[in-house]
């Protein structure tokens, strides 16, 4: 799987559903914004609902509820990981990257343009708060 770098400065959510789902970041903006769904909006920050509908506008399937991190073994095979996760203002705000075990190992794709790796493999100083698990969409890896 390969990374989707956002395109603006909150578009974590809708590049990381653009990674999950295999399509480039326009084509998921494009989605979310027929759905109502924007990255300015400060709502999208601190909700799961928006990248979950996102995420099924894009033939993905998104677990019921967030799993709390315990340890990368615990992690299911694909999922939307919140790092950087804190208060402001009365609200919880976080970034989302992607985790994606296959069978040559593990990594983060993570969509931040100031990177200059997308994907991650330093699992120390990445400190998620939970997860999200994706089920990959039908005929695709």
């Amino acid at each position: 799987m390969e990374a989707v770098v956002q395109e603006q400065i909150s578009g974590c959510g809708i590049a990381a559903c653009a990674a999950l789902a295999q399509v480039d970041y326009a084509t998921a903006r494009q989605v979310a914004n027929t759905l109502g769904i924007h990255a300015e909006d400060p709502q999208l920050w601190s909700d799961t609902t928006y990248v979950r509908r996102l995420l099924g506008a894009l033939g993905l399937q998104a677990a019921a509820r967030q799993a709390p991190f315990t340890d990368w073994q615990a992690l299911p095979d694909r999922a939307l990981l919140a790092i950087k996760w804190r208060i402001e203002k009365g609200r919880p705000f976080w970034h989302w990257v992607v985790f994606v075990r296959e069978a040559d190992g593990c990594y983060v794709l993570d969509s931040k343009k100031a990177l200059k790796h997308n994907r991650r493999l330093d699992f120390g100083r990445i400190k998620p708060k939970w997860s999200i698990e994706v089920q990959a969409p039908a005929g695709k890896p």
